[in-house]
């Protein structure tokens, strides 16, 4: 007995993994000691790589816990876990972890990038595609009305013969789009029920008109333009569930509506946004942004706002230059949103583009200040070496480099044959010149006016070679030159 005793001791310790691991709001807290037979012992599981300051994460995690909670009503075997990358650094250096959240998902114990959206049911629905068949099969009207009531948007073929063409096309979409839940039904109960034909595919969705049918050639680039443009509302909410949906989809030109919940305008200019969006659906995406929220504010600050200017729209086309257009009419009625959404597809819109007043003391120190009205005459002087300096004002990296620069410009003030200059690239767009980083340092040669972007270390000792070589970086530069990952880039889904 005293044997048995020993043996079985031995197996409950051996056997203490996955079934033991400590769970909050359905998600397993994983650890360095457990973190292994979490992912041996489960054919499913996906893990988020949080820290707790981090506010993606507290965003994400009431959505991250509904998720779990959903996957258990429905009995999966899809198991939810989280790691406080924080204090299990070697666990999140192991698996790449970069930034937070990182999710990542694990089949049979092997990594797979998780690609899916930041709500509950957008997490739920990625996992089901990626662990079961691409589009379920509703054999029964019963079957047919749950599964279009458990989900928000819900797509359905309807096929008499699921080995035509057709139904092949309609699956291979269904295995290729995560974010949307697909079903198929050769049943006649069922066809009857939502007065369907052979070779209907209907898009059904809780908000809106309720349901979409698609028509036209059943080609499976046509289908995923169908469902991309329909399974959002006509009238998107900007938030953080729905971010990646707005600035990741495949519509690239954006009206957006800079409102306050709470205050009159916000339903009324909502529901005048609303009746006209329908026709643009596939070409321009509508989005509400609430002027109330805090995160907010680093968008008001891209497009140069202040909160007294809403309720107020822009249209923004999310190229490489970030292109931006201002309405000229301040009331936003339906004909007046209906007729800039329709001036800009025409390509009767000039870009809007942000300038600053000129202040008077702008040559009064070291380093000049440049606005849009004279960056030309300063910074194109065919007589001058000019460095400029983009900045943004939030940016870290452009503040760390201040007392260095004016070192620089120190250096060259009696030097009538340079200036050292900088230009707040927030609040002054120029034409003819896009940045995306910051800070990010252009030499404009004189004679020339060849712009000569700075990559070296940002001191002041490569600054100055740099400058007094005419942008001709030394050995001693290209040595020490250093990467510029982690520079202060503007990223569309941080707007």
């Amino acid at each position: 007995m005293k044997f048995l005793s020993v043996i079985f001791l031995i197996y409950a310790l051996n056997n203490a993994g996955a079934s033991d691991i400590k769970a909050e709001e359905g998600v397993l807290v994983l650890t360095s000691d457990n973190f292994q037979s979490a992912i041996s012992d489960n054919e499913f599981i996906l893990v988020e790589f949080y820290a707790p300051w981090c506010g993606h994460c507290k965003a994400l995690a009431p959505e991250y816990a509904k998720a779990a909670q959903q996957l258990a009503e429905k009995e999966s075997a899809i198991k939810l876990g989280k790691v406080d990358a924080t204090e299990e650094q070697d666990l999140a250096e192991k698996h790449g972890v970069k930034g937070y959240p990182t999710l990542i998902f694990f089949r049979n114990g092997s990594p797979v990038d998780y690609s899916g959206g930041r709500s509950a049911d957008e997490i739920v629905t990625w996992l089901i595609k990626k662990t079961g068949p691409p589009a379920l099969n509703l054999a029964a009207v019963e079957e047919a009305k749950l599964f279009i009531e458990s989900n928000n948007v819900a797509v359905v073929g309807f096929f008499k013969d699921q080995t035509s063409d057709d139904a092949k096309k309609f699956l291979n979409v269904a295995a290729t789009t995560d974010d949307q839940q697909f079903a198929i039904t050769s049943e006649d109960s069922v066809f009857g029920e939502y007065e369907a034909q052979d070779g209907n595919v209907i898009l059904f969705k809780k908000f809106d008109e309720g349901k979409v049918l698609f028509e036209g050639e059943l080609a499976e680039q046509n289908l995923k333009k169908f469902i991309v443009s329909n399974a959002l509302p006509l009238v998107v909410e900007f938030n953080h569930e729905t971010a990646q949906k707005i600035f990741g989809g495949d519509i690239k030109s954006h009206l957006l509506l800079f409102l306050a919940k709470g205050e009159d305008h916000f339903e009324t200019i909502s529901e005048a946004a609303r009746s006209v969006a329908k026709p643009f659906k596939e070409q321009v995406l509508f989005v509400t942004i609430d002027a109330n929220e805090e995160d907010h504010q680093r968008i008001f600050e891209f497009f140069g706002m202040k909160r007294d200017e809403i309720p107020a729209a822009r249209l923004i086309k999310l190229e490489d230059d970030m292109a931006k257009y201002k309405p000229e009419m301040t009331e936003l009625t339906a004909d007046n949103l209906k007729q800039f959404v329709q001036d800009y597809l025409d390509g009767k819109l000039k870009q809007h583009l942000l300038s600053q007043d000129l202040p008077e003391d702008w040559d009064k120190t070291p380093v000049k200040t440049l606005v849009v009205s004279n960056f030309e005459q300063i910074a194109m002087d065919k007589d001058k070496d000019v460095l400029v300096e983009f900045y943004a004002p939030w940016c870290g990296h452009c503040k760390q480099l201040v007392p260095i620069y004016e070192k620089v410009a120190e250096h060259f003030e009696k030097d009538d044959n340079i200036v050292i200059a900088k230009i707040d690239a927030t609040a002054n767009e120029l034409e003819h010149t896009k940045i995306t980083s910051f800070p990010t340092l252009k030499l404009y040669r004189k004679d020339d006016n060849l712009a000569i972007q700075y990559n070296g270390p940002r001191t002041y000792e490569g600054i100055t070679k740099f400058v007094e070589s005419r942008g001709v970086e030394s050995d001693d530069i290209k040595e020490a030159e250093e990467e510029t990952e982690d520079d202060d880039t503007l990223k569309k889904d941080e707007l």
